[in-house]
C-alpha cells in the first residue's frame, strides 16, 4: 500500500452516504477460504482431467451427481470459516447507514454471518439447500456430513445446494436488486475479484456515482476508470478504515 492511499480511501468513505461494496473471493481469503483464480486458487488445478468449471456445472451435476458432491464437499464447504475484518467493517458501515448494499460473488454466507442485511448473493449460498422434489430446506451440515448423493429424509429426493452452477442463470430478483443499488450508489468499492465471470462482472458498468475505488491484489478490467486503486489484502485494507 502506497503512502496516502489509505487516507484517500478514508476521505472517500467519509464523504459518502450510499456506498455499495462489490466483492469476490479475495474478500474471504483471510477467513481461510481459498480464492479461485490466483496461482494457488481452486481453478489452478484440474481433477482427473476435469476443470473446476466442468465439475461445478449444471450438466455435470445431473450426469455425475456423486462425483459432483465429492468435489463440492471438498472444495466449497468450510464450516469453520468465520467473518474477517472486511466483513466486520462492512457491518459497521451498514449500522452507520453509510453502506447501502453488498453485492457478492461469494457463496460462503460470511457477509450475513457478520450481521449484514443488505446482501445480494449473486451466486447463492452454501448454507441454503433444498430437496429437488418436495422443496424441503436443509442446512449446509446435511450436505457436508452425508455420503454420496444427499437425500431428503422426507421423500428421498436429491438435496441441491442453492448455488449457481455454470450453465445456470443468476436469480432474477437478486440481480435486479444488485443493479438497483449499484446504479443509485454514490461510491462503489470493488474488492477481491478478478471480474472474470459474467454476467456478474458487467454489473459495475451500471455505476454512475462519484467515487470508484478498487481494492485488489492484481489488476482487473476497467480499473483505469477508478479514482483510487489500492493493491493488497482486502481484510487488511478494510480493517484500517474508521467508521465515523
Amino acid at each position: 500500500m502506497k503512502a496516502g492511499e489509505l487516507e484517500a480511501l478514508q476521505e472517500i468513505v467519509d464523504r459518502s452516504h450510499r456506498i455499495v461494496f462489490f466483492g469476490g473471493a479475495g474478500v474471504s481469503t483471510a477467513s481461510g477460504i481459498p480464492d479461485f483464480r490466483s496461482a494457488e486458487g481452486l481453478y489452478a488445478e484440474e481433477e482427473d482431467g476435469l476443470s473446476p468449471e466442468m465439475i461445478l456445472s449444471k450438466s455435470f451435476f445431473y450426469l455425475q451427481p456423486e462425483r459432483f458432491f465429492d468435489y463440492y464437499r471438498k472444495h466449497l464447504l468450510y464450516p469453520d470459516a468465520k467473518p474477517n475484518a472486511a466483513h466486520r467493517k462492512l457491518f459497521e458501515l451498514e449500522q452507520a447507514d453509510r453502506l447501502r448494499g453488498i453485492v457478492t460473488q461469494n457463496v460462503d454466507g460470511l457477509h450475513k454471518a457478520a450481521g449484514n442485511i443488505r446482501v445480494y448473493e449473486l451466486h447463492g449460498n452454501v448454507h441454503e439447500n433444498y430437496c429437488m422434489d418436495c422443496n424441503a430446506s436443509y442446512p449446509m451440515e446435511t450436505v457436508l456430513y452425508s455420503e454420496g448423493i444427499p437425500r431428503c429424509r422426507d421423500c428421498g429426493g436429491v438435496i441441491k445446494p442453492n448455488v449457481t452452477l455454470y450453465g445456470e442463470p443468476l436469480e432474477k430478483y437478486v440481480c435486479i436488486g444488485a443493479v438497483r443499488e449499484i446504479t443509485n450508489a454514490d461510491t462503489l468499492i470493488v474488492a477481491g475479484t478478478s471480474l472474470a465471470v459474467e454476467p456478474a462482472a458487467s454489473f459495475i458498468g451500471h455505476f454512475r456515482g462519484k467515487h470508484l475505488a478498487v481494492l485488489n491484489r492484481a489488476p482487473i478490467p476497467g480499473e483505469e476508470q477508478a479514482e483510487l486503486v489500492i493493491r493488497g489484502d482486502v481484510a487488511e485494507i478494510m480493517d484500517r478504515i474508521t467508521v465515523r
